[in-house]
């Protein structure tokens, strides 16, 4: 079974995001400004894309979804930076309908329309564990009956840690969060052109059987200034403990994150 990893960077969608913009032009200004650009390249450098280049599985697709006005300096940036994965795509859109080119995008990713896959879903400063492609791939064999009876079933495994990383490391501390859009994941039956992305990741269990594991983490959620979910006027401000050496070797062990290469990364 095919699996697909679907990640947004910085996309200018119509919708999608819970900051509004009065205007298309805003929401790009606001994006591709150089303070926020720089901020989310050390994340994904830092944060995201270790656990992909380690996954002891490499045979997924990642699909990373940008703006077709992105700054040619950030996508030559950002082709470099993923040079190393097995298959990935960077796909340039214009602005539209977030859930319509969200799905269009995870469709044309798929190898058979008529055969089933798995999608998750990826932010670029998430991380997920090294084995979580090899885990996806088992949890699909072992719920077979219900995947092959249901054309959606969602996959979520909702233990992990929220973490900050800055010039001293890495602050985190571990959660356990139901649905929130990091190590989740989709079985989408042949000819079913629903994608994950055409949910949110919160109410997932409303639209489909959903399938949860809580046994080990399985996820790093990245915590920072530029969240979108960060932008309201109402939003208190989070405090995470340092992580000891110990605790930064789990994260090496767990995540591939390296807390020297993240203090060099955010000096």
């Amino acid at each position: 079974m095919q699996v697909i990893g679907f990640c947004r960077f910085s996309y200018p969608a119509e919708g999608g995001f819970q900051v509004e913009h009065p205007t298309i032009e805003d929401r790009i200004a606001y994006l591709y400004s150089q303070d926020r650009m720089e901020e989310r390249f050390r994340h994904f450098e830092g944060i995201c894309l270790p656990s992909l280049l380690n996954q002891t599985d490499p045979d997924f697709t990642f699909v990373i979804l940008i703006g077709d006005q992105l700054p040619d300096a950030y996508r030559d940036r950002l082709e470099r930076l993923v040079a190393g994965l097995k298959d990935v795509r960077i796909v340039a859109r214009p602005p539209l309908p977030h859930r319509k080119v969200c799905q269009q995008v995870l469709n044309e990713a798929r190898a058979d329309i008529k055969a089933p896959c798995m999608q998750f879903r990826h932010d670029d400063d998430d991380a997920i564990a090294l084995d979580f492609v090899a885990t996806l791939k088992q949890a699909a064999l072992d719920c077979q009956a219900l995947t092959q009876t249901h054309g959606l079933v969602g996959f979520d495994w909702n233990r992990g840690y929220v973490a900050r990383p800055d010039a001293k490391g890495i602050c985190a501390e571990e959660v356990v969060h139901p649905y929130w859009g990091v190590a989740q994941a989709v079985a989408v039956q042949g000819k079913v052109r629903r994608s994950i992305m055409n949910f949110g990741h919160q109410k997932l269990n409303q639209f489909m059987p959903t399938v949860t594991f809580t046994d080990r983490p399985m996820y790093v959620r990245g915590h920072n200034d530029h969240n979108d979910s960060r932008q309201g006027k109402h939003v208190k401000p989070v405090t995470l403990p340092q992580l000891s050496p110990d605790q930064e070797q789990d994260f090496r062990d767990l995540f591939a994150i390296d807390a020297d290469a993240i203090r060099r990364l955010f000096a």
